[in-house]
């Protein structure tokens, strides 16, 4: 890692207007809103400078590198006077270095861009725009051709004069043209990278990296950024790529101050808990908490839904908890705090919602005359037929009572109209997922969260701070309102940290997300000049930066570790160790027993009302609780159910009502899914939680009688009373059933198994030390002795095993996995699959490439090479049980049959990979019966009836399809496959038409 030297934070500051103290009350807040005490603009400035670097910038029209300034003529003037990281990233572009510009939602960064532009079209050059999504593409190509003269666009399956000086693509697309060596970059001085923080999606972000790393040296960079933590660490690491300055500017400040308040679902009133100077406020805090103790618990809150919610407008039905909802939008319309965003985590919630103010209009005759000619104008593109479907028809008479929805399985000429009607003030109560939060600046005056909580793909999580700050900061109209208003909804008690982490805490830090690809490997193979190699991209990644950096801070825990170690009392270590080891073997053991004697087949028989059970989720211990009930549930995700404990992903699986002791909060840091035991010293209630059947540790021999109505506490704490009085009565521990003798397991290994134990325990109970230690201290002690020597152990090993070495090894396996499919030669060089496969980037470039090579297209139709080529494209996955036609049926399982053979090569040549898991994710057939009648011809009436995916989703995923066809078709003809080519082409016109393919309203 070379040199580099940061220049001092310097800040700039400029007065702003004086707004007066809010009012403080639990009521909604007073028209007009109260304002701030006076707040200076502040922007902070660094540079990251490599050593050795000497300026030729004129200081008296530039100013020096650590204090930039421009004092010549403005490449392009603003009807507004700039705020001052404005000023100063001006002047960073001035003098031709490159910039991150970190900045919160709303402050201003486009006019950062929109410079850079002018600039390039001052000087003659070329400028590239570059956005993580199209749909974003086409916002920023309809923005910037407003402004500039000569834009075009690219995005994959749209290009609009590809020879403007100003081009607006996706990352993927800029990548693309970076591994071609397309002759467009020779033009090119500067690209700016908007959403830069989208270098921490885990799929996507090694994108951005690659795109980073490729770019010549001549060109700079522009980053736009939400604000984020490490921004001086990313420059840190441009300036050491280009070994060239990289500036970071970066403010906190925001136009409009923001007003936080808290509603309780199911009460009354609002609480302020953060005003506009971004105090906390814990005595309304305290007041909130107390709240939930007068309110009666509904059975299920405003929850958003797990991965598999789907659905549709058309089909209708009430928002949960739609009451709060409707109170909150209606006082917002009442105090003219519109317009209004309410942020929901699930696109079925929004549509809900949105249907439950049916009772509400907010728009007059004249603004419901306005939206209907906007509608039909919008609409005018499509045919007859596709004007009439649902999820055209209802959304009308929404919009024209002011209310619209917006996700991303909307109709795209839904959303885009939706957007534009936003932007004219014709939509007052926007019902919206998270991705309505980037993009164009759309701000309203009020933003409501309907949950704190969002399924990521593995659990439910609370937001973090970054999200929270992107979402709030759509809150606020600079220039319109003196303050913004969040709301947050929540129903249950919620810790102030948690609160306070997320309206007050910092943003997350922009993290590497780099992986090794197939799809860069064989490009960088090819490359023929060799400037770059895998071992080049791998050295110069930012993880491999971050790595290098993070090494002398693994030093220091270290040592803080080592002297923990030493204070720790290691007397009788060696007893302590061999009794410790006794305990630790024995958990082993019964955890085996447990999996046996939970299996369906064995246990149901005794999971009978009033059964006595033992549960375990992970480190945390519920005790003893009652068997209510058992059910059998289909796949679904955790928290999909109101209280459960674990995930039951697996089709048919097995889930225990249990009456558990829980804390009065019922629920972890006071939020639903995951219900949490007493503290200590705290009186648990009794509560009916669903937990899944492996989470059973110990099952009692004895039943206790349950009352037949468990809605009152009363009687569920009457069964905690009895539990209570049984752990009295046998001091040692319920007795349990035998796995043997009660349950009849007569397997020789498990008979084995359950002999071990009891040697193992009699050894224990015949140990020195399980008379003597009358109280724990001095095992935890030990055990934390223990952690902390294993802990210095894996630090130390981070420290000697390189992050270079592990993606050497990594790049090794990968290359046997491409000698061994023909890929490459045993030199390395590209053969005919790997030149097919380097042009494939949005499906598994090995399997598809395997498909062409192997036949599998060949005795396919192009209807049916469609059909079977959408199983790459990811999307959204069906509730329903998939059905083929015989004509899919037999392709499908080829690819299935495929995915498992390059599965187990992989595993072969030792990368670590599922060979399940993998032939799941690779392989989507969702979709394959849609697409294959949509060739066919079918209507787009006919094919949503085929599915309850969203429509929105089966656009995306089509049109992705196309784009990918093209791609194969361009594969087979870089291979001389002209049969194959005529098929890939045949089978992308087939879906070209239609509402699928209607022109974006942006273009």
């Amino acid at each position: 890692m070379g040199e580099v030297t940061i220049q001092g934070k310097r800040k700039s500051t400029e007065p702003s207007d004086v707004l007066q103290q809010p009012s403080e009350g639990c009521q909604a807040p007073s028209d007009p809103v109260p304002k701030r005490r006076s707040l200076a603009r502040t922007c902070v400035h660094e540079v990251a400078v490599p050593s050795g670097y000497n300026s030729s910038n004129d200081e008296t029209l530039h100013g020096t590198l650590s204090t930039p300034v421009y004092n010549g003529n403005m490449a392009k003037t603003y009807p507004f006077n700039l705020d001052p990281f404005q000023q100063v990233s001006v002047a960073c572009l001035e003098r031709k270095e490159s910039v991150l510009v970190s900045a919160h939602t709303s402050a201003g960064k486009t006019a950062v861009a929109e410079y850079a532009i002018a600039m390039a079209f001052r000087d003659k050059q070329r400028v590239i725009y570059t956005s993580p999504l199209k749909a974003l593409s086409n916002q920023k190509y309809r923005e910037l051709s407003k402004e500039f003269s000569d834009v075009g666009l690219m995005t994959g399956d749209v290009t609009l004069s590809p020879n403007a000086s100003c081009l607006v693509m996706t990352t993927e697309i800029l990548r693309g043209m970076l591994y071609r060596g397309s002759e467009v970059l020779k033009e090119v001085a500067w690209v700016i990278f908007d959403e830069i923080h989208y270098m921490k999606d885990r799929e996507r972000g090694v994108v951005w990296e690659e795109s980073i790393i490729f770019l010549p040296p001549a060109i700079k960079m522009v980053f736009l950024s939400a604000t984020m933590s490490n921004a001086t660490e990313f420059a840190e690491w441009i300036c050491n790529l280009h070994t060239q300055p990289c500036h970071v500017v970066y403010t906190d400040f925001r136009p409009t101050p923001l007003l936080h308040y808290v509603f309780p679902m199911g009460g009354s009133g609002l609480y302020l808990v953060v005003d506009e100077n971004e105090q906390f406020k814990e005595d309304k805090f305290m007041e909130l908490q107390d709240t939930f103790s007068k309110i009666k618990k509904p059975l299920d809150g405003n929850k958003s839904g797990g991965p598999k919610a789907s659905g549709r407008i058309a089909k209708g039905g009430t928002a949960s908890g739609g009451s709060d909802i409707y109170k909150i939008v209606k006082m917002c319309m009442e105090k003219m705090f519109q317009p209004v965003i309410i942020f929901s985590f699930s696109r079925r919630e929004c549509e809900q919602h949105a249907i439950s103010m049916s009772k509400l209009d907010f728009n007059t005759e004249e603004e419901k005359d306005i939206v209907k000619e906007v509608f039909e104008n919008a609409i005018l593109c499509l045919n007859e037929e596709d004007r009439s479907l649902p999820a055209i028809e209802l959304m009308l008479p929404l919009l024209q009572r002011g209310i619209a929805v917006h996700h991303s399985g909307l109709l795209p000429i839904i959303k885009e109209t939706v957007e534009l009607l936003f932007q004219e003030g014709l939509v007052k109560a926007l019902f919206a997922t998270e991705t309505f939060a980037m993009g164009l600046n759309m701000p309203a005056k009020t933003v409501v969260f309907t949950s704190v909580k969002k399924w990521d793909g593995d659990s439910h999580r609370y937001i973090g701070s970054g999200e929270y700050i992107q979402m709030s900061g759509r809150a606020g109209r600079r220039g319109k309102d003196e303050c913004g208003i969040c709301i947050i909804m929540i129903d249950e008690k919620l810790e102030m940290n948690t609160l306070k982490d997320m309206v007050l805490g910092k943003p997350a830090p922009l993290v590497s997300t780099f992986r090794l690809s197939y799809y860069s490997i064989l490009n960088l193979m090819s490359r023929a000049e060799g400037q770059f190699t895998a071992e080049h991209v791998i050295k110069n990644s930012f993880h491999q930066f971050q790595y290098e950096k993070a090494l002398p801070d693994i030093g220091e825990k270290v040592s803080k570790l080592e002297k923990e170690a030493a204070m720790l009392d290691a007397s009788g270590e060696a007893e302590l160790a061999e009794y410790h080891k006794l305990r630790l073997d024995i958990a082993e053991l019964e955890k085996k027993v447990m999996t046996e004697m939970t299996r369906p087949e064995r246990v149901l028989y005794f999971l009978l009302p009033g059964r006595l059970v033992k549960v375990r989720d992970g480190g945390t211990d519920y005790g003893w609780g009652v068997v209510v009930n058992v059910v059998k549930k289909p796949a679904a995700p955790l928290g999909a159910l109101p209280s459960s404990l674990g995930s039951f992903r697996s089709s048919g699986a097995y889930m225990v009502d249990i009456l558990l002791q829980c804390s009065p909060g019922l629920t972890e840091n006071g939020s639903q899914p995951k219900p949490c035991p007493p503290r200590s010293g705290e009186k648990g209630e009794m509560h009916v939680v669903l937990v899944q059947l492996s989470l059973i540790c110990a099952i009692s021999s004895i039943r206790v009688a349950i009352p037949s109505d468990l809605r009152p506490l009363e009687a569920r704490q009457s069964v905690l009373l009895a539990i209570q009085e049984l752990e009295t009565r046998f001091p040692k521990g319920l007795p349990k059933l035998d796995p043997v003798k009660d349950m009849g397991i007569e397997e020789p290994d498990f008979v084995d198994l359950v002999n071990q134990i009891d040697e193992l325990e009699q050894k224990l109970y015949a140990h020195p030390l399980h008379k003597t230690l009358q109280d724990e201290q001095q095992l935890k002690c030990f055990q934390r002795k223990a952690e902390v020597n294993h802990e210095i152990q894996q630090l130390r090993s981070k420290m000697r095993d390189s992050q270079l070495q592990k993606f050497r090894d990594e790049l090794k396996n990968r290359a046997r996995v491409l000698k061994r499919l023909d890929h490459i030669d045993s030199d390395g060089v590209v053969l005919l699959k790997g030149r097919a496969a380097c042009l494939i980037d949005t499906g598994d470039e090995l399997l598809v490439t395997e498909l062409m090579f192997n036949g599998t297209f060949n005795d396919l139709d192009h209807h049916q090479v469609a059909a079977l080529a959408s199983c790459f494209i990811p999307g959204d996955k069906s509730n329903e049980q998939i059905q083929l036609r015989k004509e899919l049926a037999k392709p499908l399982q080829q690819l299935q049959e495929t995915a498992r053979k390059i599965a187990e090569i992989q595993r072969e040549c030792k990368l670590e990979i599922n060979v399940e898991e993998y032939v799941e994710s690779t392989v989507r057939p969702f979709l394959m019966d849609v697409i294959y009648c949509w060739s066919k011809g079918a209507t787009f009436a006919e094919v949503i009836q085929m599915t309850d995916i969203f429509e929105g989703s089966i656009i995306r995923l089509a049109r992705r399809l196309d784009e990918f066809l093209n791609q194969l078709r361009g594969a087979a003809q870089a291979v001389g496959e002209v049969a194959l080519e005529k098929k890939f082409a045949a089978g992308s016109e087939s879906l070209r038409r239609g509402i699928i393919f209607a022109n974006s309203l942006y273009l």
